[in-house]
């Protein structure tokens, strides 16, 4: 109600301003014209005048209201507002000729002149002028922060109008960077250019900033990266325009400035994957995603729900993430025909009777334990979920007409030195044994894994029906996933927040990373290319030390690492090794239609031995027998687990 008084206040205030001046500037141009002398003034002109106010402040006050001269913020007047008092000027000013010339009595030619342009000045002085009182006190007023702008096109110079004319910024932008040399030495709304990226970290120095703002919405992921790496070498907190979008729509403003984030020192593009392929792969397919309430199931379920499946089946254990999720689809896709389910894929009950039901066409197993130093600490556990639940869940959709399982693996399985990795390298011997034996119409020769009776539990089929048995199975294998749960990203974050240390286990700890939609979008598409018994891999890019995340983390929020935030190296933890593969040395590569998605080939073992050995390794698992990682270490020949004293 207040704010409404006030602003009924100033429209009035600016009314009676408008009616006194649009008068008073063709007086003051008709004394002009009489050298300032009243008695000089040819009565028939004042006459004219003093006919013409009435009508000529009736016809302004339409215009001004018309042209919404009463309604702009003027703080924020700005290119808009002055086109509209020119046009409401020249409008009026026409209207003045017209009438006095046609109706009354033609005036002096410079009473017409000076009378529009004083008009004007009247009119733009007192629109304009509380843009200007602002802009002398953000001048005179102490900034409580320095900032270097970098960018000078199109979207820096919103960036700075914005921090010049918002009351809630205290900020100053007091120079520059550009690399473009035509416009060094130059000037942005009297900010001056001051030179290229190469001169970032002086004019830091010469200039007392202390945050760096990074308006390159066009610049590729590279250029964003090399500008970082130098701004890392000050003590600055530094923020970026997400992307191109904001410039476009006109959104630019300095809260959607945002902190420096892991992917954008990644130093490449996001990838961006064609998936028509999937589309027609998934269209009018029952698909069933396990693990669906983890980041990397959710994710899946995303992308499938966009591919116009003809159902998705949700199964999880855990009912608070896959309760999310459920409100998140209904929300964003209320007509896809989807159902969450809650289970275990250690239940082979339980998965039966989900196969039965939904017969399935295409499997995404994301279901698993996949924290290493909680698995290290319950080895039997990792084996129970992670390889046996795999084995149950393939050999329910092998007996229940499934055409298509993709098992989502990871690099943790290459060379494993932690009893989670061996387990998903059992998972990818289990599908590489079903899809050879269904190759070879030996599918009648997979055993049954159940932890209970059989007699209680048949599901045995005829045997003429394992003729018609064609599920193809793969893996895919990446590897950190930035942002998922159990990722170190998060955990730094948190961490920063707190006001540190960050823990980092080792300095010399790399990892290769990857987005969650990137990572999903290319398991898709793998799915897509499988012919059955294929290990896929993800390119990565290239690795990153996890030192130097943390580092840059703290500098980026503008701090100073070890001075300000602490970084305590704790060691590696048992299982974890300095760096992670993305397949094995005999695996060796080959090209697919995706230069980003390799096949490794497969490396030969004892698929009837192998298969004989799983029910060993079943009973002892649930037995939580204490030797678990000596019997795993037996059926894949690359577990060695690593010790204490180990290095690596």
């Amino acid at each position: 109600m207040l704010k409404q008084l006030k602003n009924e206040k100033v429209f009035l205030l600016l009314l009676i301003y408008d009616i006194v001046v649009v008068n008073l500037s063709y007086f003051i141009a008709l004394m002009l014209r009489f050298d300032f002398s009243y008695s000089l003034i040819e009565p028939i002109y004042l006459k004219t005048w003093l006919h013409f106010i009435p009508i000529y402040t009736i016809f302004c006050i339409v215009v001004f209201i018309y042209l919404n001269l009463y309604k702009s913020i003027w703080r924020f007047a700005s290119y808009m507002e002055l086109v509209r008092v020119v046009g409401a000027t020249v409008v009026t000013s026409f209207f003045h000729i017209t009438i006095t010339i046609m109706l009354l009595n033609r005036m002096p030619i410079s009473y017409y002149l000076i009378g529009g342009l004083l008009q004007f000045l009247f009119m733009i002085s007192i629109r304009f002028s509380y843009r200007f009182i602002l802009l002398i006190r953000s001048r005179t007023s102490k900034p409580s922060h320095r900032v270097m702008l970098v960018g000078a096109g199109d979207a820096g110079m919103m960036i700075l109008r914005d921090i010049r004319r918002a009351k809630e910024v205290n900020e100053r932008v007091v120079c520059i960077i550009d690399d473009d040399e035509r416009k060094w030495d130059k000037y942005l709304e009297d900010v001056p250019i001051v030179g290229g990226r190469n001169d970032i970290v002086a004019n830091v120095e010469a200039y007392d900033v202390d945050k760096i703002y990074i308006a390159l919405p066009s610049a590729n992921a590279k250029e964003r990266k090399e500008v970082l790496e130098i701004c890392k070498d000050t003590d600055c907190e530094i923020k970026v325009l997400p992307g191109m979008y904001q410039l476009v729509s006109g959104e630019v403003r300095v809260s959607h400035m945002k902190k420096v984030s892991i992917e954008d020192l990644l130093g490449r593009e996001p990838i961006d994957a064609d998936l028509s392929e999937v589309f027609s792969f998934i269209n009018e397919k029952t698909v069933l995603v396990t693990g669906g309430g983890g980041s990397i199931g959710s994710e899946l379920c995303r992308q499938i729900a966009k591919n116009n499946p003809k159902k998705l089946i949700i199964f999880d254990m855990y009912e608070n993430n896959v309760y999310d999720l459920q409100q998140e689809l209904k929300y964003h896709y209320p007509e896809l025909d989807f159902i969450v389910e809650i289970g275990s894929v250690r239940d082979s009950r339980r998965l039966w009777d989900l196969f039965k039901t939904y017969r399935p066409d295409i499997v995404y197993h994301a279901a698993a334990h996949k924290h290493v130093p909680l698995m290290e600490v319950s080895p039997n556990e990792a084996i129970k979920n992670n390889a046996i639940g795999t084995y149950k869940t393939a050999y329910a959709a092998v007996m229940n007409g499934c055409k298509r399982f993709v098992l989502i693996s990871t690099d943790k399985a290459v060379n494993p030195t932690n009893i989670m990795g061996a387990s998903k390298r059992l998972c990818e011997m289990i599908i590489q044994a079903f899809d050879a034996k269904i190759k070879r119409n030996e599918a009648h020769q997979i055993p049954e894994l159940f932890t209970h009776f059989q007699e209680d539990f048949d599901v045995t089929i005829e045997r003429g029906d394992y003729d018609h048995i064609e599920t193809e199975f793969v893996a895919v294998r990446f590897g950190n996933v930035l942002g998922s749960n159990g990722s170190v990203v998060p955990l730094f974050k948190k961490q920063l927040e707190a006001g540190g240390p960050l823990t980092v286990t080792d300095p010399r700890m790399i990892r290769y990373f990857m987005t969650i939609p990137e990572a999903v979008s290319l398991v898709l598409l793998a799915g897509t290319f499988a012919k059955g018994g294929e290990i896929f891999v993800l390119d990565m890019g290239s690795p990153v030390k996890i030192d130097d995340l943390a580092k840059n983390l703290i500098r980026f929020s503008g701090f100073k690492p070890n001075v300000d935030i602490k970084i305590v190296y704790t060691g590696l933890r048992p299982g974890e090794k300095l760096y992670e593969e993305k397949l094995m040395a005999e695996e060796g590569l080959q090209k697919t239609e995706n230069n980003l998605i390799f096949i490794g080939n497969p490396i030969p073992f004892d698929i009837d031995g192998f298969l004989k050995q799983l029910e060993t390794m079943m009973k002892k698992a649930y037995e939580n027998d204490s030797n678990i990682r000596e019997y795993v270490a037996t059926m894949v020949n690359t577990y060695h687990p690593r010790k204490e004293t180990d290095n690596v």
